[in-house]
């Protein structure tokens, strides 16, 4: 079992990546942007080029590094473009129109890669050498280590980045009032893309480390943890950065659970089954707050 729940905490590390992109985006236009699982995808994806691309630089761990930032960059762009392209046009629109938008270009990201690269499923550059560290009763390895190295160097980041920044004011304001914001002179418009970019980029790197721990990738792998990431930003309190962080790490320790108890075969259903319960028992999250609104 503690075997079960190191390794659930670093699947989670990357959950909790995803989940922080979607309360970002939700937090700031009340978007549930359905396509941030294919984000993930399109940073697998980008990952694996630029890995192939950079076999000059010898040292697997440096061309792992420069592959991870250029991902970074890459969704970056992507999430921006797509902002601008998909959802600026329709930010006055009702919600149901926005939802039905970010599902259509979830669908469009999926099997505009299937046209160009096929479903078959590719083995992701494996540019580093695995060695175990046996820790009492639990096992590593050096792969896992970096997987949660880097997911909570990000995590930190972006908290400090939320919290320490003027950008991050500015989201913090946006997401309390946007109208009061642009009064306040806020370009709201700059702010909504940045949070964009920097939710793609969380989505990206958490492409390229999945790529790392599951060792493949295909166009329609973002859909399903861009589901469970989606439940953990839920379980935690969607709109809300910690909350997000906690969801990941909680939703990566159950599925990882449902191996002890022999369940594996149904963990997704499970994850799911969770969510319903978070909605029935407390439909905040664990860290939201219950806000009235006026009718």
């Amino acid at each position: 079992m503690l075997q079960q729940l190191v390794n659930g905490l670093i699947l989670g590390s990357v959950y909790a990546l995803l989940a922080l992109g979607y309360t970002m985006v939700y937090g700031i236009i009340k978007l549930i942007n359905f396509a941030h699982g294919d984000l993930y995808m399109m940073g697998a994806f980008m990952g694996y080029y630029f890995l192939n691309k950079l076999t000059f630089i010898s040292n697997g761990g440096l061309r792992l590094f420069v592959a991870l930032i250029a991902t970074m960059i890459g969704t970056a762009i992507l999430g921006v473009v797509i902002e601008f392209l998909a959802y600026r046009p329709l930010r006055n629109s009702t919600r149901i129109a926005a939802l039905i938008t970010a599902i259509g270009v979830s669908f469009f990201l999926e099997y505009i890669m299937v046209y160009f690269f096929t479903a078959d499923v590719k083995p992701f550059p494996q540019v580093l050498d695995s060695t175990k560290f046996n820790l009492g009763p639990v096992t590593v390895d050096s792969i896992q280590l970096i997987i949660l190295g880097v997911s909570l160097f990000l995590m930190v980041a972006l908290q400090l980045i939320v919290q320490k920044t003027k950008m991050g004011k500015a989201m913090r304001a946006v997401s309390v009032d946007s109208d009061a914001a642009q009064l306040m002179g806020i370009n709201v418009n700059r702010t909504i893309s940045f949070t964009f970019a920097l939710g793609s980029a969380l989505a990206g790197a958490a492409g390229v480390l999945l790529g790392l721990y599951y060792n493949q990738i295909e166009p329609l792998m973002g859909m399903t943890p861009g589901l469970k990431a989606f439940v953990a930003a839920v379980l935690g309190g969607i709109g809300i950065i910690p909350g997000a962080a906690l969801g990941g790490f909680v939703i990566g320790v159950i599925e990882t659970f449902t191996y002890v108890i022999g369940l594996d075969t149904f963990r997704d259903a499970i994850v799911y089954i969770v969510l319903i319960i978070i909605l029935l028992v407390r439909p905040s999250g664990i860290l939201g707050k219950n806000v009235k609104e006026k009718v």
